[in-house]
């Protein structure tokens, strides 16, 4: 008999994870050991229910799923993150990527290939639906260094309005090392202000709003 997959969905639409959770409870080795509402809610309980998968929004109150993935993942390596979203920009999937997702998933894909992709990470491999590659496959060069996953969440936090003294406390780091991420950030962006990091994280998906998607 095959190992069952434990499986959390995580979106704050309760038609979206009710009908994610019907269509997968339909398979034998997939067993959906909870539906929660928020990425802070998925932290709190990530310990008692155990996922082998997360199928995680992300755009959520209370946190983001950019943020609850480095989280969950700090606790649980092992652990498959599949991020669920509206948005096919390549931005935003690269985004997802960066903090350790094993997958992005557009919420409009027949709903069996959501089992597909739960299959597919468990196997150890990344999945992208057919949107998401269609997405990423023209941006090849675009003459921008990438950020890492750490500059990724100091931008996010930048964008949001908070002080360097802020930032350092909420990811528990020197404000030194914020203010040499904060330059590493405007030089690879080639952005010289706080207002134009703010501009730039809405217009490509790093800053999440705080209304679901």
């Amino acid at each position: 008999m095959s190992r069952v997959t434990r499986v959390v969905i995580v979106d704050d639409h309760p038609m979206v994870t009710e009908g994610i959770e019907a269509i997968l409870e339909t398979y034998d080795d997939i067993n959906v050991v909870g539906t929660l509402n928020n990425g802070q809610a998925i932290i709190d309980q990530v310990d008692d229910l155990a996922p082998d998968v997360i199928l995680l929004d992300l755009n959520m109150p209370d946190m983001n799923g950019l943020s609850a993935t480095e989280i969950l993942l700090e606790k649980r390596p092992d652990m498959r993150v599949l991020i669920l979203s509206m948005h096919d920009t390549p931005e935003y999937i690269q985004t997802a990527l960066s903090h350790g997702a094993k997958g992005y998933i557009l919420k409009d894909v027949p709903t069996e290939e959501i089992k597909t992709a739960i299959d597919t990470v468990m196997a150890g491999q990344q999945y992208l639906c057919t949107g998401a590659s269609t997405a990423l496959a023209p941006k090849t060069h675009d003459g921008r260094e990438t950020l890492t996953s750490r500059e990724q969440t100091i931008l996010l936090q930048l964008a949001q309005g908070n002080s360097n003294k802020q930032v350092a406390a909420a990811l528990d780091i020197s404000v030194r090392t914020v203010e040499t991420h904060r330059k590493n950030i405007k030089r690879k962006l080639g952005i010289s202000t706080t207002a134009g990091l703010t501009r730039y994280a809405l217009e490509h998906g790093v800053l999440q709003g705080t209304g679901g998607l």
